[in-house]
């Protein structure tokens, strides 16, 4: 039988998070049920709120930690009270050449998010600004509890889309690392980039960072607005990841880049791009993006968190904060990344 629980989201257009009902579906076979404990706040969320559905809720919220408290007969990856966590998706069609690979983040046939999209059951996902979700076991994953759960809720997105690209392009001991921007994403950036090993930047428009970035582990930090920075930069960087999500000047960007350099993007401006391909020739560089990882990959991150005392810096709030803390993240007024308190739901 369905279950009933408290959550809170949206009816209409850019209106606000308010408390709704949803109906989460039976405990399938292969599904495990889990209390949430806590949801970070992301700004995809707020890009989310703008476009609900007609006559239907939007409950958002990708960044989930809670306790299994029922699973499924054929489950075998979890039982009841472990902690556990929820990322961006919850399926995918498992058959494509990028699941087979598993990369079910690339999914060619669309993977399903955690909200906002078909069902198993036909109706549309629900996330995690709820007491309760239910989920195939596949798609969850375990969370080291010598993390702090709300403070490890970030990592679940944002802490996986930053990771994915130090994996991809072999970070360790000796390389060099810029992050674009110091918010929810980039000072996980600085920490991941820092416990691998790499030699780290941070880059951002203004000087009014510089102390956070240093004491989050950075080792350089400068700002980009000062005439001349980028231009004492060239050629410094073997990767730069830019979390920021407005435009940026790729040509100037790609000319930090060292032989063989990648510019990643891990945010997005919904603007179309220009550069110079003269640009990427030049010193081997490559331009491209990252998405965030896979099951297993947020599960190595998860880890990898643990091993190295790796968690978000956040700001708690409870269920009747959530449109102030939106237009806080509009306003960039977070250090750096608010996680509700879903006992307050």
């Amino acid at each position: 039988m369905t279950t009933t629980v408290r959550a809170y989201g949206v009816y209409d257009t850019n209106g606000p998070v308010e408390p709704v009902t949803l109906e989460r579906r039976d405990v399938g076979a292969h599904d495990v049920q889990i209390a949430i404990m806590f949801c970070g706040i992301c700004h995809s969320d707020i890009n989310f709120v703008e476009n609900p559905l007609p006559g239907s809720p939007l409950v958002p919220g990708h960044e989930i930690v809670g306790e299994v408290i029922a699973i499924g007969g054929e489950v075998t990856k979890h039982a009841v009270g472990d902690r556990v966590g929820i990322g961006c998706m919850v399926n995918s069609c498992r058959e494509c050449a990028n699941c087979v690979r598993g990369e079910e983040q690339y999914c060619l046939n669309g993977h399903t998010l955690v909200f906002s999209s078909p069902d198993l059951d036909g109706t549309m996902t629900q996330g995690g600004y709820s007491q309760q979700i239910v989920a195939n076991e596949d798609f969850v994953v375990k969370v080291p509890t010598s993390l702090d759960p709300a403070a490890a809720s970030p990592l679940l997105c944002a802490g996986a889309t930053v990771y994915a690209p130090l994996k991809d392009w072999n970070v360790g001991a000796g390389s060099t690392v810029a992050i674009i921007g110091l918010g929810g994403l980039g000072h996980l950036a600085v920490k991941f980039a820092k416990a691998k090993g790499a030699e780290v930047t941070v880059l951002s428009r203004s000087d009014s960072k510089r102390e956070d970035a240093l004491h989050l582990g950075a080792d350089a930090y400068f700002a980009t607005a000062e005439e001349g920075t980028l231009n004492d930069l060239a050629n410094s960087f073997d990767l730069i990841i830019n979390t920021v999500s407005g435009a940026i000047d790729v040509d100037a960007y790609l000319s930090l880049l060292a032989l063989g350099g990648a510019l990643v993007n891990a945010g997005i401006d919904r603007d179309p791009v220009t550069f110079n391909m003269y640009n990427v020739i030049r010193n081997r560089r490559s331009y491209t993006g990252t998405h965030f990882g896979s099951i297993r990959e947020t599960q190595e991150m998860l880890d990898f968190a643990a091993e190295h005392g790796i968690v978000a810096d956040i700001e708690m709030i409870t269920a009747t904060e959530i449109d102030e803390a939106y237009r806080r993240i509009l306003d960039a007024d977070v250090r750096y990344r608010f996680v509700l308190d879903n006992t307050t739901i």
